[in-house]
């Protein structure tokens, strides 16, 4: 384990975790249908496969640091925006929480990338699904390593619309069309609970970023203020859109329209936790 840490640093591993989905579905999108199912079928697991060992590689040096600290690991990319003192960046938050997820987006994504294979052989789409599979995994694991509920609602708008081009995979009924709709439609009612509840802490906190967040809030607010009340559940009915909760749950049961690999995908292990994950890593001040 010593050995892996200097080789392997957060800095380097952190951003392939989603750069190398990223990649694959660019490169999917991008032969528009030329790629024959072997080559799609390697570029679509293998990128997700690489992201999987990137994170256990991670875990490992996770366990290592957390030793000596139980900090987030930050990892600062770039300046996303800059208008006056709002300059939400693009940054990566390693810790426990995340993590796990991660763990879970590229592990299980990858055992069911892999399924998949076998499963969707012989389909002439086998390049779009694959390009749509690779860049719901990209949001997904953007949504959880975001520091900033900016960047996490990039990732949160991706699966959604990852979900609707899944679910309506298989275009040519229309029924199937109609089901991503719905989902579209439905999460897109969560989704506005949520970016409401984030203008609500951006115009009395002044800031985005999580951290600061739950450590201002307290600061802010005591225990019973409408307004954080208020900021709670705005951002609770933006997890009972993407986790489908009543009274948002209707899009559930038409989602299995897509094929099975992607059922497994976003409705069993990934997307529908989207939810719970919001919650947990906003929970403890607001």
């Amino acid at each position: 384990m010593d050995m892996i840490t200097p080789l392997f640093s957060t800095m380097q591993l952190l951003p392939l975790t989603f750069l190398l989905p990223l990649a694959g579905t660019l490169i999917l999108a991008f032969s528009r249908g030329t790629l024959g199912y072997r080559a799609s079928t390697l570029v679509g697991v293998g990128s997700v496969g690489l992201a999987a060992m990137a994170t256990a590689l991670l875990a490992l040096g996770f366990v290592d640091s957390t030793a000596s600290t139980s900090q987030p690991q930050i990892v600062t990319l770039w300046t996303w925006i800059s208008v006056g003192d709002f300059q939400p960046s693009i940054g990566l938050a390693l810790d426990g929480l995340s993590l796990t997820m991660l763990g879970i987006i590229t592990g299980v994504g990858f055992l069911i990338h892999l399924f998949a294979a076998w499963y969707m052989r012989g389909d002439d789409g086998i390049t779009r699904f694959y390009t749509y599979m690779n860049l719901f995994v990209f949001s997904m694991v953007l949504l959880v390593l975001g520091d900033n509920l900016l960047l996490l609602f990039l990732g949160w708008e991706g699966v959604g619309m990852c979900s609707y081009l899944l679910i309506g995979y298989y275009y040519q009924d229309s029924a199937n069309g109609w089901a991503g709709f719905k989902a579209f439609i439905i999460t897109r009612i969560g989704d506005v609970f949520l970016a409401i509840g984030m203008f609500l802490l951006f115009a009395k906190l002044g800031t985005l970023d999580i951290a600061e967040i739950l450590s201002l809030a307290p600061q802010m607010w005591r225990a019973g203020d409408s307004t954080v009340e208020l900021a709670a559940l705005l951002l609770l009915g933006g997890a009972v859109g993407k986790s489908a909760q009543l009274p948002l749950h209707t899009w559930l049961a038409d989602a299995m329209a897509g094929p099975t690999p992607v059922s497994a995908l976003i409705h069993a292990a990934t997307m529908v936790t989207a939810g719970v994950y919001l919650i947990a890593r906003m929970h403890g001040h607001i």
